[in-house]
C-alpha cells in the first residue's frame, strides 16, 4: 500500500473537521472574485476578454499597464469602492479617463512592493509600475513618511471599525468576540504579518476577553488549524465563508457591507463600541513620483465631499480631528 507523507496526514486531519463541521459549501462560481464583474477596471479597450474564476484571475490589479497617467497603490479594504471613486475622479479630470491603473494588495505587501523598485509577480506575469500615492492606516503611511518613502504631509480621510463576518444563517452560531475562542469554530483571519487590520483585531478581542481570547484566536488556534490565516482578508474571508472552509472571520464592517449588498450569501455580526477598533484611513504622495501633480489632485479628491458620500455608501465614517485610531 502506498504511504501518505506526514504533511498529507496533518493536511487530511486539519481540513476533516472544516468539511465536517462548516456549512456546506456553495457550488458555483459566482462566488469567486472579482466580483464587480469588470467594473473595477478603467481601461478603455480591453481587447480579448479572458477571466476564469478560481484558475485566471488577477482580482486585485485594476486598468491597463500601458501608458498609466496616475498609480496609486491602495489597501485592499476598500476595492469595492475604488470604481466609482475613479469614475467620479475622472467627471472631474477627464484628461484621466482610461488611464488609471491601482492595486489593492494588503499595504504590507504593497510596501515590500515598493521596497522592489514597483515590480510584482503574479501567476507567471512579472511587471513594474512605481506608485504615484499610497494609501493604508495612518499611522502606517505616518511611519512610511519619517522613513523617507512617502512625501508628508499625510492625507486621513475616512474612518472604518471591525465585524465579524459570517455566512448568511450564521451557522457556527457566533453571537460575539468571545465565541471566537471555540474549539468547534474554524475561522479565517488576517496574518499579522502584512495585513494591518490584525492590529486592530487584536486590541479588539483583548478589549473583549483580554490576552487570554487574543491567545485563543491568534496562537492556540493557528497551533491546531482551527484557524487559517489569510493573505489578502479582502477576498480570501468572504470566500472561505461561501466555500463552507471557514465559520467566521473578523474584517472590516465595510467589507461585509459590500458583500451583503452584491447578493452574496455573507452576514455580518455586529461589534459593540466598547469592544470595537477605529481605523483611520491615509495616503500620501510616493517619493519620486512619476505623476506627482496627478498624485496630488487624487490627495484632494479622496476628501472631498463627492468621495465621503462614495465611502458612506459601504459605512465609512467621514475623518474629524476628533477621530483617532486605537
Amino acid at each position: 500500500m502506498r504511504r501518505l507523507s506526514s504533511a498529507a496526514v496533518l493536511a487530511a486531519i486539519v481540513l476533516l473537521p472544516i468539511a465536517t463541521r462548516a456549512a456546506d459549501p456553495i457550488p458555483h462560481d459566482s462566488i469567486f472574485p472579482p466580483w464587480q464583474h469588470g467594473a473595477n477596471n478603467d481601461a478603455r479597450d480591453r481587447g480579448l476578454s479572458f477571466t476564469v474564476p478560481e484558475i485566471d484571475n488577477l482580482a486585485d490589479f485594476h486598468g491597463n499597464l500601458s501608458d498609466p497617467k496616475l498609480v496609486l497603490y491602495v489597501g485592499g479594504n476598500y476595492f469595492f469602492a475604488m470604481a466609482p471613486l475613479t469614475a467620479a475622479f475622472e467627471q472631474q479630470h477627464p484628461e484621466f479617463k482610461g488611464k488609471i491603473y491601482w492595486e489593492t494588495i494588503p499595504p504590507g505587501l504593497l510596501v515590500k512592493q515598493i521596497e522592489a523598485g514597483g515590480t510584482v509577480t503574479s501567476g507567471n506575469m512579472t511587471w513594474t509600475v512605481k506608485p504615484d500615492a499610497y494609501f493604508a492606516g495612518l499611522n502606517k503611511v505616518q511611519g512610511l513618511i519619517d522613513q523617507g518613502v512617502l512625501a508628508g504631509p499625510p492625507v486621513p480621510y475616512v474612518t472604518n471599525t471591525l465585524t465579524i463576518m459570517v455566512p448568511a444563517g450564521n451557522p457556527g452560531h457566533v453571537k460575539d468576540l468571545s465565541d471566537l475562542a471555540r474549539p468547534d469554530l474554524h475561522l479565517a483571519m488576517p496574518n499579522p504579518e502584512f495585513e494591518g487590520v490584525a492590529n486592530q483585531i487584536e486590541i479588539s478581542l483583548k478589549k473583549a476577553g483580554g490576552d487570554a481570547l487574543a491567545t485563543a484566536v491568534y496562537k492556540t488556534k493557528v497551533a491546531d488549524g482551527s484557524t487559517v490565516l489569510t493573505h489578502i482578508h479582502h477576498r480570501q474571508t468572504p470566500l472561505f465563508l461561501m466555500q463552507g472552509r471557514a465559520q467566521a472571520g473578523v474584517t472590516w464592517q465595510s467589507e461585509a457591507v459590500f458583500q451583503e449588498g452584491i447578493g452574496n450569501p455573507i452576514s455580518h455580526v455586529d461589534i459593540p463600541t466598547t469592544q470595537n477598533a477605529t481605523a483611520v484611513y491615509a495616503g500620501a504622495e510616493a517619493k519620486d513620483a512619476p505623476h506627482p501633480q496627478a498624485a496630488r489632485l487624487w490627495l484632494a479628491f479622496i476628501r472631498s465631499p463627492t468621495a465621503l458620500a462614495i465611502f458612506a455608501r459601504y459605512g465609512f465614517k467621514p475623518f474629524t480631528k476628533a477621530a483617532s485610531a486605537d
